[in-house]
C-alpha cells in the first residue's frame, strides 16, 4: 500500500493559482486547503474536479478558548465531510484559559468530528502540542479518538531546543492522524525551511516509523521557505519540485514505492 502524499496549497506562496496545475504534473494528487468560505464550496469542488486533485485535509480556524468553539467548528467539519476530507487540521492554543475547559471543548469537537467521519488533528504549535511531551499530555487529557496530532517535522525544532523530529515523534506515534512534511536547518526559532531532504530532518526514519504502525497519511508537504528570501514563480515551482523529487527518491510514494 502506498502513502497519501499531499501538498499544502500555501506552499506555493504568492503563486498558489499555479499549484492546481503544477501538482498533478509532479504526480501529487492530494492537497490541503483552507475550509471554503461560505458560498464558495461549489467553486472549490469544481476546481478540485478540474485539476484532478483531492482534498485530503482541510485547515480550520477556531479559538478553543471561546465559549462558542464547538459551534464555530460544526460548519467547518461539515465542509470536511462534504469534500470527503478525513482530516481537519487545526492550530489550537489554550493561553490563559482553564486547561480542563479547553480539553472538554476539544472532546466535544471530537464528538462532532466523529459524527462526520472526520478526525481533528492539532498542529505542532504552542501551547498544546509544541513537542512530544506536551502533545502526549494533551492527548491523554482530551482522550478522544477523533482528536489527534498533526506532527510537523520542522516545528519541533523551531519551538524547542535539544530535540529531534524522530525523538519527538516516538513519544506520540499512536496519536498521529496527519503529518506536515517540512525540512529545517534545525535552528531554534529560525525561519529557514529549505527543500525537503536538504535540512536535518530524517524523513526516511519518519516514514518508516509511521508506516510500521500502519499509518499511510496524509503526509502533507508544507514548504514555508526562508525568512527574507523572495522567490520568483519559477523558483517557487522548482522549490516544490525539488521536494517532490526527494520524496520519490526515498520511495515515499509513486511508482518506486
Amino acid at each position: 500500500m502506498s502513502n497519501i502524499v499531499a501538498c499544502r496549497i500555501a506552499s506555493y506562496g504568492d503563486y498558489q493559482d499555479r499549484a492546481w496545475t503544477h501538482l498533478p504534473e509532479l504526480g501529487i494528487l492530494f492537497v490541503e486547503i483552507p475550509v471554503p468560505a461560505p458560498g464558495e464550496m461549489e467553486a472549490v469542488q469544481q476546481r478540485l474536479k478540474q485539476s484532478g486533485l483531492v482534498a485530503s485535509s482541510l485547515q480550520a480556524r477556531c479559538d478553543v478558548t471561546s465559549a462558542d468553539a464547538v459551534e464555530v467548528m460544526r460548519p467547518q467539519l461539515d465542509a470536511c465531510a462534504e469534500l470527503e476530507a478525513k482530516v481537519c487540521f487545526l492550530s489550537a492554543k489554550a493561553g490563559d484559559c482553564d486547561r480542563n475547559l479547553v480539553y472538554e471543548r476539544l472532546g466535544r469537537i471530537g464528538d462532532e468530528a466523529a459524527r462526520r467521519g472526520v478526525t481533528v488533528a492539532l498542529e505542532t504549535h504552542p501551547d498544546l502540542a509544541m513537542n512530544g511531551d506536551q502533545a502526549l499530555a494533551t492527548m491523554r487529557a482530551v482522550d478522544h479518538p477523533h482528536v489527534r496530532i498533526n506532527f510537523d517535522t520542522a516545528n519541533v525544532y523551531f519551538y524547542n531546543q535539544n530535540v529531534t523530529a524522530v525523538g519527538e515523534l516516538q513519544k506520540i506515534l499512536d496519536y498521529v492522524a496527519s503529518v506536515h512534511l517540512k525540512d529545517t536547518t534545525g535552528g531554534y526559532q529560525e525561519w529557514n525551511f529549505p527543500a525537503l531532504g536538504t535540512g536535518v530532518v530524517d524523513f526516511p526514519e519518519i516514514f518508516g516509523m509511521l508506516n510500521y504502525r500502519g499509518f499511510r497519511g496524509p503526509f502533507t508537504m508544507e514548504l514555508e521557505g526562508t525568512k527574507g528570501v523572495v522567490r520568483s514563480e519559477a523558483e517557487q515551482l522548482a522549490y516544490v519540485a525539488e521536494s517532490v523529487a526527494y520524496l520519490k527518491r526515498i520511495a515515499a510514494f509513486g511508482a518506486e514505492y
